[in-house]
């Protein structure tokens, strides 16, 4: 390689070097990372000590309540940020518990609806207190309103970037 086809291949990685996070970014970026794992990890700990029932499940549960207590397989796979074999196989085991039910979708017969039983309502109804308290623990009631506010926004401006290439999975009110 001549010195000009070197000096090229600089000039190429130039233009590629991502633009670095200055350390107050990077120190928010790290504790947004360590925030949110402590946070969902702490959350589905006290929902398998309590209730026997994992934040995966009670999320399945929540996204068949408000969708009228049934959704197909598909569309609960993509309401969730798990792949469909994942929510497959979680299903199949909340079925076995008796939480939901799955059949064939009667409108095209190919599409399989996964439904909420009435033990799975009942379940639900009575998780959802602990896993208030444990979002206003470990979350709302640790920051004032101005700040709990401008988290919501900032993830707001994230979701709106990001929400176009999974649909699926938007789940804030009015949009």
């Amino acid at each position: 390689m001549t010195e000009a086809d070197h000096e090229a291949t600089r000039e190429a990685w130039k233009k590629r070097a991502p633009r670095w996070l200055d350390d107050r970014q990077q120190q928010a970026w790290r504790a947004l990372v360590l925030g949110t794992t402590l946070l969902f990890d702490r959350l589905d700990d006290d929902l398998r000590q309590q209730h026997d029932l994992s934040l995966v499940d009670y999320e399945i549960l929540v996204r068949l309540s408000e969708s009228g207590g049934e959704l197909r397989m598909a569309q609960l796979a993509d309401s969730l940020a798990h792949s469909r074999s994942r929510v497959t196989h979680t299903v199949k085991r909340m079925e076995a518990d008796g939480l939901v039910s799955r059949c064939s979708a009667s409108d095209d017969g190919r599409g399989v609806i996964c439904r909420m039983t009435e033990r799975g309502d009942l379940i639900l109804r009575n998780v959802a207190p602990t896993h208030v308290a444990g979002v206003r623990d470990y979350l709302v009631d640790l920051v004032d309103d101005a700040d709990f506010a401008a988290l919501g926004r900032v993830m707001d401006a994230v979701s709106d970037r990001l929400i176009v290439d999974h649909p699926g999975r938007e789940m804030r009110d009015g949009r």
